[in-house]
């Protein structure tokens, strides 16, 4: 697989040189940069400084006037929140800076750490489903995630209620990471609160957001992409056909991650999403042995000590082609300009922009992490209102 490849290839790197986090949250929290974008003026202009430099002159490019960086008293403001929170901040390329996430087009540039970040080195599975879960799937999800733990896995998931709470909870004593759609101090839902804190002391709560922002409905899928990105494979416990998890399990097919599905009764609206992964090609789930199957681990399981974490290189931006950003700001402008409220299938679009399939869905993925456009069942595409 490419993950595993991926691994072989980072191991002996050396460690890149410092750099000061200040400049990266100056970047990363300026207007209109996300993370592919981020990534694409680093590999433009070599450093963040000189591409904090080139900013204003590449909105101008784009048609953007009146452009301002974000204020350094705001990402001061954010570097003090954090700290006095005891977090820690990892940069893209930087030690601790978790492996996984390193090759991926919109890997985040910066991550905001509380806890135990050293889970971060480990291997990690990921327990996604139902929010409304049922009382056979919390069992399952229970076993699964101590079975994972148990065999040194880290378990990794988004501290929503139901599937997620109880995988977390579960596997505590083992190690659980909790990825977070809004800032790290900002716990969501509140009724997580208590677990929150239990995974701040013997886990890692992780963010690319910045301090005390509150989640909204775009910053979901975001998180998710972090959640399949972390991991060797996705489990979906329990889904509806429409739902948050087959997003994620979506994200870890195009991340080269394996997607496995514990199978429900067909009547049951809570399996329905599960068993569409199944029909398409999911690995089938019994129990924490097919997980483990599934990623190249055959029992008996023992828990394995933590390694030290593994230096990384000053790499190459992940994103392969070297595109201008006025080249990608035209681009969305084109897209934009052709979705409207009544959903556009995707191929059609491909058909009237005449554009490169591969450099339109990543155009494409960047509008649905900023909340401009909305996908549909059917690739369906129309703007979000």
């Amino acid at each position: 697989m490419a993950f595993c490849q991926n691994q072989a290839q980072r191991q002996g790197f050396a460690e890149a040189e410092p750099q000061d986090p200040l400049l990266w949250l100056r970047l990363i929290r300026s207007r209109r940069v996300g993370p592919a974008s981020f990534h694409k003026l680093l590999a433009e202009h070599g450093d963040v400084e000189a591409a904090l430099a080139a900013l204003p002159q590449v909105a101008r490019a784009a048609g953007v006037e009146n452009y301002a960086l974000c204020p350094i008293e705001v990402v001061r403001h954010e570097w003090a929140t954090g700290r006095a929170l005891g977090a820690q901040l990892l940069l893209w390329g930087q030690a601790g800076y978790p492996l996984p996430l390193m090759d991926l087009p919109d890997a985040p540039p910066v991550l905001w750490g509380q806890g135990d970040v050293g889970l971060l080195a480990r291997p990690m599975v990921a327990l996604v489903g139902a929010r409304n879960a049922s009382s056979l799937g919390l069992r399952m999800t229970r076993r699964l995630a101590l079975g994972l733990a148990e065999a040194g896995q880290v378990v990794v998931s988004g501290l929503a209620r139901g599937i997620d709470a109880e995988a977390h909870q579960a596997a505590l004593q083992g190690g659980t990471v909790a990825v977070q759609a809004g800032g790290v101090d900002v716990i969501y839902p509140q009724e997580n609160a208590a677990l929150a804190g239990e995974i701040a002391r013997a886990g890692c709560l992780l963010s690319e957001q910045p301090m005390g922002l509150a989640p909204q409905a775009r910053h979901f899928p975001q998180r998710n992409r972090i959640v399949s990105g972390l991991a060797r494979a996705v489990v979906v416990v329990e889904a509806a056909a429409r739902s948050g998890s087959l997003l994620t399990a979506r994200n870890a097919l195009d991340q080269g991650r394996e997607v496995l599905a514990v199978p429900g009764h067909p009547f049951d609206a809570r399996a329905a999403g599960c068993n569409i992964l199944l029909r398409d090609g999911a690995t089938l789930v019994r129990s924490a042995s097919d997980v483990l199957e599934a990623i190249g681990l055959r029992g008996p399981f023992r828990a394995q000590a933590p390694q030290p974490p593994v230096a990384v290189v000053d790499l190459p931006g992940p994103v392969p082609q070297r595109r201008p950003l006025a080249e990608i700001a035209a681009v969305h402008t084109q897209i934009l300009e052709r979705l409207g409220p009544s959903p556009l299938a995707e191929d059609q679009l491909i058909r009237d922009l005449d554009l490169p399939a591969g450099g339109l869905a990543s155009a494409l993925m960047a509008l649905e992490l900023e909340g401009r456009i909305s996908r549909h069942a059917g690739g369906l595409l129309s703007l979000r209102g």
